[in-house]
C-alpha cells in the first residue's frame, strides 16, 4: 500500500466544495457575512451553516469585549475556594509505575498486533486517548496526566537505584528541550509518512521514552516540568480548568475556581516558555491548515487527489516553520507594539493569556475527532483482541459515523466548536486585560485586541472551511 492510498483516521476528504473560499483569497474574507461550508471529520460532510455570520459576531463579540475591558480598567478576580482536603490515597510513584506497565504493553501490541491502526490499540489510546481525551479532560477536571505520568515512577526508583542526588545542568536550558521535543512530535504527527502505523507509532515512542528517561534519571524528577514537552503541555492546558489538586506531602486539596483562576496564579513565561506556547499554537494552526483546500491550492495540489504525504514532505515542513514563526513574529510583534503605545505591558506576564486559546483550540480541533475515532478506542478496549469477547461488558455496537449526516447533529457540533474558541478568546482577553494590570493605558490594548479578533476569526475559518485528507 502507497502512502498515497494509507488510510489516516484522523482526516477525511471533503467533497462538496464548489462554494468554498478559493485558495487565492485572503483568510480575512472570512470575516464577511456570507454563506459558507463547513467541513467536519472523517466522513468529512459539508454544512450549509452561514459560517460567516458566526465569524463574525464572534469577532465582534471579541472586540466589544476586550474594549470594555480595557475603558473599564477594574476587573473581578475571584479567589478559588477549598472543596476537599485529605490525604493522598494513591501515591504518585504507584499509579505512574502502573502507568508505565501499560505503556510497555501498548507497546507490544504496537510491535505485535494487526498493522491497521483501526484495530490497534497502540495507536487508538495514544491518538484518541492521550492525545484528545486525556487533554480535553484536564481542561475540566484537573491535571489527570500527572498521577500516570508514566516517567515519574521511573525516574524516582532508578535515581534511587542508582543514588543520583544532583543534577547535570539540564535545568539551564529552560523549556528548550521540551519545545524541540514538541515541534518533533508536530512533524510526525502532521508532516512524517505513516504516524498511525502502529509499529512505526511504538518505535517512536519507545525511543522518545528511553531519551527522557535517561535525562530525567540524570537531571532529576523535576526537570519533567519544563523539559518534557506532554508534561508540559498538559500540565498548561490543565490551569484553565475550575477544579485542580493541590499536592502537600501527603495531602491532597480539591480546589475550585474560576477558569483561569490558576493562570493569573503563574510566574511569567520565560523566553524559552513563550518559544513553547508559540510552538503550541502554531501546531493546532498549521494542523489545521494542511489540509484545507487553501492550503493545498497555495503549494500546488489537487484537493481531489493528493498525490499523498511522500510528494509533500518538505513543503509542509517548512510551511509547518513558517506558520510558527509567523505566529511568534505576530504575537511578540503586537505585545511590542503595545508596549510602545501603553507603557507597562509586559511580554511575559501576557504571554500566559495564551493558554486558554491553546486549551480552546485544543478542544474545537479534536472535537469531531474524539467523537469518530473515540468510537473504534471503545470497541478495541470492548474487545482487544478482535475474538468477540467484551471485557468492558458493552454489547456488541458497530462504529457509525451516520450522526455527522443528521441535519441536527452536526449544527450542535459546530456550535459546540464555536462555543470553545470563543469562550477561550473571552477568557484569554480577561487574562489579558488583568495581566497586563490597571496601570496600562487603555489604549495598549488595541493591538492585542486586533490580534485576539484576528485569531478568532481564522480560528473558526480553520473549522469551516473546505478539506482534502
Amino acid at each position: 500500500m502507497t502512502d498515497r492510498q494509507r488510510p489516516d483516521f484522523r482526516t477525511g476528504i471533503c467533497q462538496g466544495h464548489a462554494r468554498t473560499l478559493g485558495p487565492a483569497l485572503p483568510l480575512a474574507a472570512a470575516l464577511l457575512p456570507s454563506a459558507a461550508f463547513a467541513c467536519a471529520l472523517p466522513p468529512s460532510v459539508v454544512l450549509t451553516l452561514p459560517t460567516g455570520w458566526y465569524i463574525t459576531g464572534a469577532a465582534l463579540t471579541v472586540a466589544l469585549t476586550a474594549l470594555l475591558g480595557a475603558a473599564t480598567r477594574t476587573l473581578p478576580d475571584p479567589q478559588p475556594r477549598l472543596l476537599l482536603d485529605r490525604r493522598v490515597v494513591l501515591p504518585e510513584t504507584a499509579t505512574s509505575y502502573a502507568s508505565f506497565l501499560a505503556f510497555l504493553g501498548l507497546l507490544a501490541v504496537g510491535w505485535l498486533g494487526a498493522r491497521d491502526p483501526m484495530h490497534n490499540l497502540m495507536t487508538l489510546v495514544f491518538w484518541t486517548g492521550i492525545w484528545i481525551a486525556l487533554p480535553l479532560g484536564s481542561m475540566l477536571l484537573g491535571n489527570l496526566w500527572r498521577p500516570i505520568n508514566p516517567l515519574t515512577g521511573p525516574t524516582r526508583i532508578l535515581r534511587t537505584l542508582l543514588g543520583r542526588t544532583g543534577g547535570i545542568g539540564l535545568s539551564r536550558l529552560g523549556h528548550l528541550p521540551a519545545v524541540a521535543g514538541y515541534a518533533g512530535f508536530v512533524w510526525f504527527q502532521t508532516v512524517s509518512l505513516s504516524p498511525d502505523d502502529p509499529a512505526i507509532l511504538a518505535t517512536t515512542a519507545a525511543c522518545y521514552y528511553a531519551v527522557i528517561l535517561i535525562l530525567a534519571t540524570l537531571e532529576g524528577e523535576d526537570w519533567l516540568q519544563q523539559g518534557e514537552f506532554l508534561t508540559v503541555l498538559m500540565g498548561w492546558l490543565a490551569r484553565v480548568s475550575p477544579l485542580w489538586l493541590q499536592i502537600d506531602g501527603g495531602r491532597a486539596r480539591l480546589m475550585l475556581g474560576w477558569p483561569g483562576a490558576q493562570v493569573l496564579r503563574m510566574a511569567p513565561l520565560t523566553p524559552s516558555a513563550i518559544a513553547f506556547v508559540t510552538l503550541a499554537l502554531a501546531a493546532l494552526t498549521f494542523d489545521g491548515l494542511v489540509e484545507t483546500f487553501w492550503w493545498m491550492g497555495l503549494i500546488g495540489e489537487n484537493p481531489l487527489e493528493p498525490t499523498g504525504r511522500s510528494a509533500v514532505m518538505l513543503v509542509n515542513t517548512l510551511g509547518f516553520l513558517a506558520t510558527w514563526a509567523l505566529t511568534a513574529a505576530t504575537i511578540l510583534g503586537t505585545l511590542r507594539l503595545g508596549q510602545r503605545i501603553g507603557g507597562q505591558f509586559r511580554t511575559g506576564p501576557v504571554m500566559l493569556s495564551f493558554l486558554a486559546i491553546a486549551a480552546g483550540y485544543h478542544a474545537a480541533h479534536y472535537l469531531v475527532t474524539l467523537l469518530t475515532a473515540g468510537q473504534y478506542t471503545l470497541a478495541a478496549l470492548n474487545d482487544p483482541f478482535f475474538v468477540g469477547e467484551s471485557w468492558l461488558g458493552l454489547s456488541e455496537f458497530f462504529v457509525s459515523f451516520g450522526f455527522l449526516t443528521d441535519p441536527t447533529v452536526m449544527p450542535a457540533i459546530y456550535g459546540t466548536q464555536f462555543a470553545a474558541i470563543l469562550l477561550a478568546h473571552l477568557l484569554g482577553v480577561y487574562l489579558t486585560l488583568k495581566l497586563a494590570g490597571p496601570a496600562t493605558r487603555a489604549i495598549a490594548h488595541l493591538p492585542m485586541t486586533a490580534l485576539m479578533v484576528g485569531y478568532t476569526s481564522l480560528g473558526l475559518w480553520l473549522l469551516s472551511t473546505a478539506r482534502s485528507g
